[in-house]
Formats: C-alpha cells, sequence, structure tokens
C-alpha cells in the first residue's frame, strides 16, 4: 500500500495568508493557516495520513484490515478517504454532535458509521461511550486495528514534522500560534516543534467554553471540533503558554465576522480562534505576529452556525435576536 502516490503527495504546505482586514484596526499582524486546503477538507488529513502510514510501516495495517475510530467528524472524513484510496474498510463512531454534512462525507468516501447514541452514564458525556464502542467493534471484528488519535503520539507528530515547520519556515517572525484544542494533537505537537526548536513563540490555546482539557466545569457544547468532555491523552500540561476559551455564540460571531471580511467560509472552531484573538488582543504587544490555525471549511457547517434558524433555536432562545442578512449575528 503506497501512502506516497495520488491524493497523498497534496497533504500539508497549505496556504498562510494575512489577515488584513478583519485585524486592520489593530497594532499587530495576525497570519491564517487555512487548512481546509488539504485534501479531505481539514488540518485531520495531517495526522489521518500519518498515523496509517506509520501503521502500515509498523506492520499494524494490512491489505485485510479494518481501520476504526472515534471522531467527531473531521478526522473520520480523512481518514475515510485515505482508506477509500488505499482499498481498506473504515468504520468511524460518531455521536449526534457530528453534523449530517460530516457523515455524508463520510458516507461519500465510503466509510461506514457507527452512531453512538446515548452518552456515558458515568459521565453524561460521549467521548467514553465512543471509545467503549470502539472497543466493542475491536473484539468483534478480526483484522481489526484502531488509529486512536487520542493517545497516539503519531497525532502530534503529525503536526510537529509538517503544520508547525511550516508556519516556522514561512514567518521570520513569530510571537504568537493560536490553536483550537480537541483531541490536542494539534497543540501538542506544534508545542514539541516550538520547544525543541528553541523558538519565543507563545502557543496559545483555544477551548471551548464546557470543557475540561484545562480544568474548566464541564457543560453543554454544540459545536463539534472544539473542546473534550474528558481530559484527552494527548494532553500535557504545559503544552499551552495561555488559555481562551470561548462559547459556542462566539464561534459563529468569529466564523461570520471573518467571512464578511476576509471572504473566508471557515468552520466553528476557526470561529472560535477569531474571536479568541479579539479577546487576547489588549495583551499582545503592539508589532507582534501571530498565526491562526484554522481546521476546516464552513460548508460543513452551513446548517448549523451559518445557519439563521439554527442558532435562534439551538443559542438564543431566551437571550437576544440574531441580525439577519449580510451582517453578522450580535452577542
Amino acid at each position: 500500500m503506497n501512502t506516497e502516490e495520488g491524493i497523498f503527495q497534496f497533504v500539508g504546505e497549505t496556504p498562510l495568508i494575512p489577515l488584513r482586514r478583519l485585524y486592520g484596526g489593530l497594532p499587530f499582524q495576525v497570519y491564517a493557516k487555512l487548512e481546509f486546503m488539504n485534501p479531505g477538507g481539514s488540518v485531520k488529513a495531517r495526522p489521518a495520513l500519518y498515523m496509517i502510514r506509520e501503521a502500515i510501516r509498523r506492520g499494524d495495517i494490512h491489505e485485510k484490515s479494518v481501520v476504526i475510530e472515534s471522531s467527531s467528524g473531521n478526522l473520520g472524513i480523512s481518514l475515510a478517504q485515505i482508506c477509500g484510496y488505499l482499498g481498506l474498510r473504515f468504520i468511524c463512531v460518531v455521536d449526534p454532535r457530528t453534523t449530517d454534512q460530516h457523515k455524508a462525507i463520510i458516507r461519500g468516501y465510503n466509510g461506514e458509521i457507527d452512531l453512538v447514541a446515548e452518552p456515558d452514564p458515568d459521565t453524561g458525556e460521549f467521548l467514553p461511550a465512543r471509545i467503549r464502542r470502539v472497543n466493542e467493534l475491536l473484539a468483534q471484528i478480526p483484522g481489526s486495528y484502531w488509529t486512536n488519535q487520542y493517545a497516539n503520539p503519531d497525532n502530534y507528530l503529525a503536526h510537529a514534522n509538517t503544520t508547525m515547520k511550516e508556519i516556522a519556515a514561512s514567518l521570520a517572525q513569530l510571537d504568537y500560534l493560536f490553536c483550537g484544542v480537541s483531541s490536542c494533537g494539534t497543540v501538542r505537537g506544534c508545542m514539541e516543534y516550538v520547544r525543541e526548536q528553541g523558538l519565543k513563540t507563545k502557543i496559545v490555546a483555544v477551548d471551548a467554553v464546557g470543557s475540561v482539557i484545562f480544568g474548566g466545569e464541564k457543560g453543554k457544547r454544540r459545536l463539534p471540533g472544539l473542546g473534550a468532555g474528558i481530559v484527552p491523552g494527548q494532553y500535557r500540561p504545559d503544552m499551552a503558554d495561555h488559555v481562551v476559551t470561548v462559547t459556542d455564540m462566539e464561534c459563529v460571531q468569529g466564523c461570520r465576522d471573518l467571512v464578511r471580511a476576509e471572504a473566508i467560509l471557515a468552520g466553528g472552531s476557526s470561529g472560535g480562534i477569531v474571536a479568541a484573538i479579539r479577546k487576547l488582543s489588549d495583551s499582545i504587544p503592539a508589532g507582534s505576529v501571530c498565526a491562526a490555525i484554522l481546521p476546516d471549511s464552513g460548508e460543513r457547517y452551513l446548517s448549523t452556525v451559518f445557519d439563521d434558524e439554527w442558532v435562534e433555536k439551538e443559542l438564543l432562545t431566551g437571550q437576544s435576536d440574531l441580525t439577519t442578512g449580510d451582517r453578522p449575528c450580535d452577542i
């Protein structure tokens, strides 16, 4: 199985562009790494390929293997695409927060969806229930292999060896890196590269309100891809210099501000990163250079983040009115 040909040749080396209009009034520069330009449409193409490639190299995956992963959507899409090319069966364990678009794309790549409909009874979280289902499938299916994004070091090594390396090579000065957290593979990989290279870059982790990754109080999160209900195995206490938490509504606001100012249609976690930069702006010294990793495209969130009725029903009920039309919604 060759992972050096076809679409695999074009994973990584995504554009890094200045966001001059969105942050034009601030005394520092912000560059966005457009990870939705990867095959598979998200930053998850990097760890998906890296984990599969290394598993094949070790002999853990062969022609008859069945690949299994728990995912809120994007990693599942990239694994479905990669397994489809390699002729491997792929099963993605999801929960109700995974959007219909994500599930449709996984099926489009001939991946299979295994839906966990009920949360874990002990924690009230879906992630432990999804992981339990993964282990059930591993026991039931001969030759099955779990990529295990939550504990597999190849997840964060993909970002140490590609994502952060590319950003550092493109910017002579980099004072702050803004990165969303969920499995913590991206932020940890970037941290490992920064520390290994002796860079002075400050890592800013963007987490969701309701996530427990950095010790926050557990709460309901409606948007996938940001935060977690349990602390992931990739987490390290020192992997971020700053932590900024954002609400679901701030993610929506950020997405709409981004598309209005820069014509970039990005996903929910990208909106959270946009909001986090605003929140931290008073603390960023003049003349600083910031980079933000935008994980995926907004096309996967047209029925949620960019749908006024969904936002009104799920996020704004009993709070405030939603501004529609060609302006972003008000928080």
